[in-house]
């Protein structure tokens, strides 16, 4: 039996999006329902961390296998006060908010390939909690500071899992994304701060000048951008956010397709397409892939346009 090799030393990823681009992976969600798993749950993939780890592995190694360089673990609708509501105590549910970190881990370790690959974590809003469409909205009608005690216990949980950055990822608001910038202070993680945005502003309404001006002022922030958006929104967001930000683009946006919260579904054409990746890294996004309905398949698509490969629709 050969000896397994060594781990690749692994360079900073904030080192790394000062060179080059970086390929994220697609959709999680979508690609567990291609696999014939059923998310009809309020916890959605964060169901899986108890009922069916493996499953979330293959799912991120189908990304990997793709191309993706960042898996994203399942953590975006792990929060305490969800797994409460499931009958799951403070203890166990941190040992899953763990569980999504190391499963990425682990599908890193088993792809095998002869590349660098990060693991993210996947740290949702608030809204994302109760599962009924407000992080599409915003504007919950909590404070900074409650905001902040809210997120705090489970980015420390995550931080301490020892992912290679926190994705704060769809916020839909300038009040909970200074929250978030406020409750990673000190952990020592580097992160990457993403809005959900629509018609140019964030979902709240505000200015995205305003919204990435924020990364500006937090050390711990690697790249700031857009995700969960309709394509057609990215490539001004990354002009806004390369202008202001003063960090590194990130930009990963949906199918296109919108989502109906009353039918948990999605509705609409979808529109994604790699074609538009080179606008984008050319405005300034370093870290790109695809967040829901967008899969493997785009992915290496993805992955071909940042190689410089031609022919893609």
């Amino acid at each position: 039996m050969e000896p397994t090799p060594a781990p690749l030393p692994r360079p900073s990823l904030a080192g790394v999006l000062a060179v080059r681009p970086v390929v994220l992976d697609g959709g999680l969600s979508n690609q567990l329902e291609a696999a014939g798993h059923d998310l009809s749950d309020a916890l959605w993939s964060a169901r899986l961390l108890a009922d069916d780890p493996e499953a979330l592995v293959a799912a991120h190694l189908a990304y990997l296998a793709a191309g993706a360089e960042v898996v994203t673990g399942a953590g975006y609708q792990a929060t305490f006060e969800g797994f409460a509501r499931r009958g799951i105590g403070r203890r166990a549910a941190a040992g899953l908010l763990r569980r999504s970190v190391e499963l990425a881990r682990e599908a890193v370790e088993r792809a095998g390939v002869g590349r660098p690959l990060w693991v993210a974590a996947s740290v949702g809003p608030y809204g994302a909690m109760p599962a009924d469409g407000s992080e599409y909205r915003g504007r919950y009608g909590l404070s900074v500071a409650e905001l902040e005690r809210f997120h705090r216990p489970r980015l420390e949980v995550l931080a301490g899992a020892g992912p290679d950055v926190l994705a704060l990822e769809t916020v839909p608001d300038v009040v909970e994304a200074r929250a978030l910038l406020r409750a990673v202070r000190g952990l020592g993680v580097p992160v990457w701060l993403s809005y959900s945005v629509a018609g140019g502003r964030t979902r709240a309404g505000q200015p995205l000048a305003e919204a990435f001006a924020l990364a500006a002022e937090a050390e711990e922030v690697i790249a700031v951008g857009v995700n969960c958006c309709a394509p057609q929104e990215v490539a001004a967001a990354v002009r806004v956010a390369a202008r202001v930000g003063g960090k590194p683009v990130v930009a990963y946006p949906n199918s296109g397709e919108g989502w109906d919260a009353a039918a948990r579904d999605w509705r609409g054409p979808a529109v994604f397409g790699a074609g538009a990746v080179p606008g984008w890294t050319a405005a300034g996004a370093r870290l790109v892939g695809g967040c829901c309905r967008v899969g493997p398949a785009q992915i290496a698509q993805v992955a071909a346009a940042l190689a410089g490969r031609v022919g893609m629709e």
